[in-house]
């Protein structure tokens, strides 16, 4: 079995072929624009690995992991819209570089593109993949409002924040990795083992965001660093710094938050101070190692070898090791 990278080469050729100048060019320059403007392109490259995996090939699964990228970049260039977000990967985000009403039609064109691709497999598969996607599609747009509805709530939990990044993010990654597994055509205990996998691992991924959106380097990280602490997100970091700081630490995050009169530096900076004072910053390192150790527990009862076990324990060390 390949190593994880060289997963990426293959799926980007494939990828460039799918991005061709169509008509309307105003409706599809901008999906173009988004799929090439580079990203981890993690969940794919999962898909493809998954297949292989489970005894098929990557080039069948290419399809799928595909429909997974178009759509993961479809819900970025509408949340990018709702979160008035002026980078993405370092770039204009689609709506910045032309207006808002071609990024929710272009978005929209997306979502189509991503449910034709499962047209490409046989019956069966499709409506594995299909009923999957339809579920998966859903649960990300609930995420999503509980992300909207936690900026305005002041009595937001730890378990009720877990839930909306499981359902934003992580939902989505054990789906790319249990559609390679619909294409392998795995047993159906071992579709679900690594789609839980991939859930864990996917909580475990949120959360090193959440730390890379207020720790890490704006040059690597490709957004706008302390954008979650601009826009008021009550992410784990913040809810960790209330549960586990002091009185006068609550009190001064709460004040910097309202703080109108700060420049976004000042807030971010001041914000920041309070996540590491509190040790909200070192519990949140601590929940990505303890996710995706959980990740590997269930790993351990998939029915596959012990090298490809490896290669999936590798991908999940470098994810929790991650800067970008």
């Amino acid at each position: 079995m390949q190593h994880i990278e060289q997963y990426q080469k293959p799926f980007l050729q494939y990828l460039e072929s799918f991005t061709v100048n169509k008509q309307p060019q105003n409706l599809y320059k901008p999906i173009n624009y988004i799929l090439q403007l580079g990203g981890k392109r993690l969940r794919p490259i999962l898909t493809l690995m998954t297949a292989e995996v489970f005894g098929g090939s990557a080039k069948n699964a290419m399809d799928a992991a595909l429909s997974i990228e178009v759509f993961h970049n479809f819900s970025l260039v509408h949340d990018d819209i709702m979160d008035d977000a002026p980078l993405r990967r370092g770039e204009e985000t689609v709506h910045e570089k032309w207006n808002i009403n071609t990024a929710i039609l272009s978005g929209d064109a997306m979502l189509i593109m991503a449910y034709q691709l499962f047209e490409n497999y046989d019956a069966i598969t499709f409506q594995a993949l299909a009923k999957l996607f339809s579920k998966t599609a859903l649960e990300v747009c609930e995420g999503q409002q509980y992300d909207i509805d936690f900026e305005t709530r002041d009595d937001v939990t730890i378990s009720e924040y877990l839930k909306m990044i499981e359902f934003k993010t992580a939902v989505l990654v054990g789906a790319a990795m249990k559609m390679g597994a619909i294409v392998a055509k795995a047993s159906d205990n071992d579709q679900d083992a690594i789609y839980e996998f991939g859930r864990l691992l996917g909580i475990a991924f949120q959360l090193q965001d959440d730390y890379l959106d207020a720790f890490g380097n704006p040059e690597t990280f490709g957004k706008q660093v302390g954008g979650d602490i601009l826009e008021n997100k009550k992410t784990y970091l913040y809810l960790k710094t209330l549960e586990l700081g002091t009185e006068g630490d609550t009190l001064n995050l709460k004040a910097a938050i309202n703080n109108k009169e700060f420049s976004n530096d000042e807030k971010v900076e001041t914000v920041k101070q309070l996540f590491l004072k509190s040790k909200a910053a070192e519990a949140t390192q601590l929940a990505v190692k303890d996710y995706t150790q959980q990740a590997f527990t269930v790993l351990e009862t998939l029915n596959i070898a012990e090298d490809r076990k490896q290669s999936l324990r590798l991908f999940g060390e470098q994810l929790m090791n991650r800067r970008v």
